[in-house]
């Protein structure tokens, strides 16, 4: 660069921001007739500081040794600038600054946009879109992804160009290791969900063009298919017999009942109404609702045991006029309450309130041969394939479905009588 750049540094108090008597200290650092200022993270009482000799008084120990931090930044700070000019680039107080941050050139070029930018953008207008128990889920990857920037830039961010292959693997590999909580890792799956969370953001920068080519191209999930508990016919039979003198695990168990007769979801419970239920052409009255976690239109046709359970909470309904048919219970409780209603039944199975939309889609549905396109329909998948899942694991299904085949294919192997007129 030209040899008329000018160039100074120092430091200034921000008397606005005082926190419990004392004030932050930042460097403003000037080139040419731009200037920006950076916090140093530092904090000192007025009466300490030395505003003519721009440092701290040196009174006490710490008081000394922050003047010996304060130079180092110094001597740092200049090193970029010096380094910033032998290199040729244009040098403002901008660019010196973002070189000590860690943050390039070419990042402030693309106006600022870094990968902490881009999380921020997208939860940002994913708030009025996503629901809030999706929605944290976000945070959780982003609070992973602050933690492993801390690793890889001094700034803590980088710009989305560097947004690559490798950073991907290794975000990976810290997910898997760096636990956010103490000794509590992150699953393979759970991994995966961060890492797919990243990819959503990754794909919605490369359609808005922020990034030139989308890192995951050649990037693979691994997810680990885990087999989906459900209750066998016998182990739902046991649990709609079974009556509960407490009040909680008792309302728990017909709600979850319903939703074995049903495929609802909890949100999905907690959110009909009268209204939710409509009288069809044929024999069923019918449920219609949009799935809350969706918004897809599901249609479902009442059966015998859930249209039951329907009139007894809607009798309540009535008497505490409420405007959803069943009471609110929080899903912790619920959760909780399950466990303990398992325990009791014998269940040895992980057992939480989707375990009955699984029922429905396996023993009440799937094997009592209703097609898996129904039972798609009913359950609000937009892709058959996630319906599929269900198929792979009834076992009992498949044994009757190749039953049912070897008795199709021995009676046409058997000969045919001819039958002669007389």
């Amino acid at each position: 660069m030209k040899s008329n750049q000018t160039f100074g540094l120092h430091y200034v108090l921000r008397l606005n921001k005082e926190r419990k008597g004392r004030y932050p200290i930042y460097a403003r650092i000037v080139v040419n007739k731009t200037r920006v200022e950076l916090s140093t993270k530092q904090y000192i009482h007025k009466s300490d500081w030395d505003q003519a000799r721009d440092k701290a008084k040196p009174r006490t120990d710490e008081l000394r040794l922050l003047n010996s931090y304060l130079e180092e930044l110094r001597a740092k700070i200049a090193m970029h600038y010096r380094e910033l000019k032998l290199s040729d680039e244009g040098v403002t107080a901008e660019t010196v600054k973002a070189a000590y941050l860690g943050i390039s050139i070419e990042s402030l070029n693309d106006g600022g946009r870094t990968l902490l930018w881009l999380v921020k953008q997208h939860n940002t207008i994913m708030k009025e879109v996503l629901r809030w128990g999706t929605l944290k889920n976000y945070h959780t990857t982003e609070r992973y992804l602050r933690e492993f920037l801390k690793t890889q830039s001094r700034s803590g961010d980088i710009p989305l160009r560097r947004l690559t292959y490798s950073f991907l693997t290794g975000f990976e590999h810290f997910v898997r290791t760096v636990p956010l909580k103490n000794y509590d890792r992150c699953t393979n799956n759970g991994t995966m969900k961060h890492i797919e969370r990243l990819k959503k953001m990754s794909a919605w920068a490369t359609r808005n063009e922020w990034i030139a080519k989308d890192p995951f191209v050649n990037y693979q999930l691994k997810f680990q298919h885990k087999v989906r508990e459900f209750l066998t016919e016998l182990e739902l039979q046991s649990l709609e017999n079974r009556h509960f003198d407490d009040p909680v695990l008792q309302k728990v168990k017909d709600l979850f009942v319903f939703s074995c007769y049903t495929g609802l979801a909890y949100a999905d419970v907690m959110a009909l109404q009268p209204g939710n239920i409509v009288a069809g052409t044929d024999c069923f009255s019918w449920i219609q609702i949009c799935r809350v976690k969706t918004n897809t239109p599901v249609d479902v046709p009442l059966l015998d045991v859930a249209k039951k359970i329907l009139e007894k909470f809607k009798r309540e309904q009535a008497i505490e006029e409420r405007d959803t048919i069943f009471p609110y219970v929080p899903n912790q409780v619920v959760n909780r309450s399950l466990k303990i209603i398992s325990e009791i039944c014998g269940f040895s199975k992980r057992f939480t309130f989707h375990v009955a939309r699984h029922t429905f889609a396996t023993t009440v549905t799937l094997c009592n041969g209703v097609p898996i396109e129904s039972i798609s329909k009913m359950l609000g998948h937009t892709k058959i394939t996630t319906t599929m899942i269900y198929a792979k694991v009834v076992k009992t299904k498949i044994s009757e479905d190749m039953v049912a085949l070897r008795e199709k294919l021995e009676k046409a192997k058997k000969p045919k009588q001819l039958y002669i007129a007389v």
